[in-house]
C-alpha cells in the first residue's frame, strides 16, 4: 500500500484550505512571541515559501512540517496502527505505547510498592494500589457525600442516583448498572449450574448465590438486626424481620 500524498498549497488551493494554514502559522508565532523569541517575517515571499515547504492534510486541512509528520498524521485517518503485539494481537500507531505496552507481557515490573512490595509494569497502575495503603477517598458523590478510592467507582455509583442501566439483557431486556451484574444474569438464560456444593453437591448458576447457600451449612449469619440481637444469614432475611420492629409494610 503507498504513501497518502499530501495536498501542497498551489494558487488554484480552495480558500478554506488556506485559512487552515494562517491560522497554524499564527498559532506557531504565538508559541514563539511567549517564549521570548522573534516570529517569523511574515512577508508574502516567506509566507509563500512556507506554504510550499509544509504539505497539507486533503483530509482535515491540516498542516504538517515534514513527511514523517505527515505520514503519523494520517494514520489517524486511515486507522492504521503498524506496531503489533505478537503476544495478544493489539495494535498501536506509535512506538512508544507499543513499548509500554509489551511491559504486561515479558514481566517487567519496574515501580514498586513500598508499603507490600507488589511491583507493577506502570507507575498509573501503582499510584491506584497506594490508595488501598493510604485510605484515601478523594472521590466524593455529590448526591449523598460517599467517598470512594476511585473515579471509576464513583462513576458506578452515581447510577444508584440517576438510575441509569446501560446494559440490557438480549434475552428478556432485563437492564443493569454494571456489566458483571448483566454477565451473572444471562446465565439463568442458559441454564449452565457451574458452581457447585462441595457438602451437598446442590448446584448454583451464579458463585453468589453458591457463597449464599453454604452459610446454612457453616452456620455464618453476618447480618445482625441494629434492633435486636438476632442474626441472618441473607440481607433480604434481615431487611423482612426488620419490619417487624419498624411496623413497615411490604408492598406487593
Amino acid at each position: 500500500m503507498s504513501d497518502p500524498e499530501p495536498c501542497r498549497i498551489t494558487d488554484e488551493d480552495t480558500e478554506e484550505q488556506t485559512d487552515l494554514i494562517e491560522e497554524s502559522e499564527e498559532s506557531e508565532d504565538d508559541e514563539l512571541l511567549k517564549a521570548g523569541k522573534t516570529p517569523h517575517l511574515q512577508t508574502e515571499d516567506t509566507l509563500m515559501q512556507r506554504d510550499q515547504n509544509r504539505l497539507i492534510c486533503c483530509e482535515c486541512g491540516k498542516s504538517l512540517a515534514n513527511k514523517k509528520s505527515f505520514n503519523q498524521h494520517m494514520m489517524i485517518h486511515t486507522g492504521e496502527k503498524p506496531f503489533t503485539c505478537t503476544q495478544c494481537g493489539k495494535s498501536f500507531r506509535h512506538s512508544s505505547a507499543f513499548n509500554e505496552h509489551m511491559k504486561i507481557h515479558n514481566g517487567k515490573k519496574t515501580f514498586t510498592c513500598t508499603h507490600c512490595g507488589k511491583s507493577f509494569t506502570h507507575l498509573h497502575y501503582l499510584n491506584q494500589h497506594m490508595l488501598i495503603h493510604t485510605g484515601e477517598k478523594t472521590h466524593r458523590c455529590d448526591q449523598c457525600g460517599k467517598t470512594f478510592l476511585r473515579m471509576s467507582e464513583l462513576k458506578l455509583h452515581i447510577r444508584v442516583h440517576t438510575k441509569e442501566k446501560p446494559y440490557s439483557c438480549s434475552e428478556c431486556g432485563k437492564r443493569f448498572t454494571q456489566q458483571p451484574h448483566l454477565t451473572q444474569h444471562q446465565k439463568s438464560h442458559t441454564g449452565v449450574r457451574e458452581h457447585v456444593c462441595f457438602e451437598c453437591e446442590k448446584t448454583f448458576i451464579t458463585a453468589t448465590e453458591l457463597k449464599l447457600h453454604q452459610r446454612i451449612h457453616t452456620g455464618e449469619k453476618p447480618h445482625k438486626c441494629s434492633h435486636c440481637d438476632k442474626r441472618f444469614g441473607q440481607l433480604a432475611y434481615l431487611k423482612k424481620h426488620e419490619r417487624i420492629h419498624t411496623g413497615e409494610k411490604q408492598y406487593t
